[in-house]
């Protein structure tokens, strides 16, 4: 069976990739990082599998498919 793919809140990424705050929300709105999901009114979390595929290849590193995350 496979798992469940994990949320991960902001302090994970910024340790995952060693990329200042202020740098992970540029790449976002350039396209080269993984945009966060709205998890509550307050809260926001990346897919770990989207942070994965990042962190294995940041260079060439782009969004999948919509319809890859049933959304």
């Amino acid at each position: 069976m496979r798992q469940p793919d994990r949320i991960v809140r902001l302090n994970t990424v910024l340790a995952r990739t060693g990329l200042s705050r202020s740098t992970i929300y540029r790449k976002i709105a350039e396209g080269t990082f993984p945009a966060q999901l709205r998890i509550s009114v307050n809260g926001a979390g990346w897919r770990e599998s989207d942070l994965d595929r990042w962190v294995a290849d940041p260079v060439r590193w782009r969004p999948e498919e919509e319809a890859g995350h049933g959304r």
